[in-house]
């Protein structure tokens, strides 16, 4: 959870900082995909920094990016805290709205995808349609 803390934490302060940040998913994580992701980012870090001129191994953001993570797994505990009590399915909207932090859907989201991929976590998703249409639910509320 920690982890995940900081890569929402991390994607949260460099928004709030005008700055881009993309994600990448894989289907499977094995050698083959793993060495192709260093390489990918071996090679991005070191031709972006000497396009730019910049050191690419500076990085003032990632103390913000710690804050941002503990604001990420608080909002995770209320998201957890909501499922159990609420005893039903919702969306990420639904709960985002229940919380008070209809801004935050997209937070939402994510948290809510990265506990329903960890069956420890105690949250699970019905149908795989649109990211809007996925529903949510504490495990043990049926």
């Amino acid at each position: 959870d920690f982890l995940f803390g900081f890569y929402q934490g991390t994607r949260t302060a460099l928004f709030e900082n005008g700055r881009e940040s993309m994600t990448i998913t894989v289907d499977t994580i094995d050698a083959r995909t793993i060495g192709a992701l260093i390489a990918l980012f071996e090679r991005t870090v070191g031709l972006y920094a000497g396009l730019v001129g910049i050191n690419a191994y500076h990085q003032p953001g990632v103390e913000a990016g710690k804050k941002a993570a503990g604001t990420v797994i608080a909002l995770q505990k209320e998201i957890v805290g909501l499922l159990v009590t609420q005893k039903r399915e919702m969306t990420a909207a639904e709960i985002a709205a229940e919380l008070g932090k209809p801004d935050d859907v997209e937070a939402v989201y994510t948290i809510l995808r990265h506990l329903a991929a960890n069956p420890d976590k105690g949250v699970t998703c019905s149908g795989q349609a649109s990211p809007a249409d996925i529903r949510f639910f504490w495990r043990n509320h049926v």
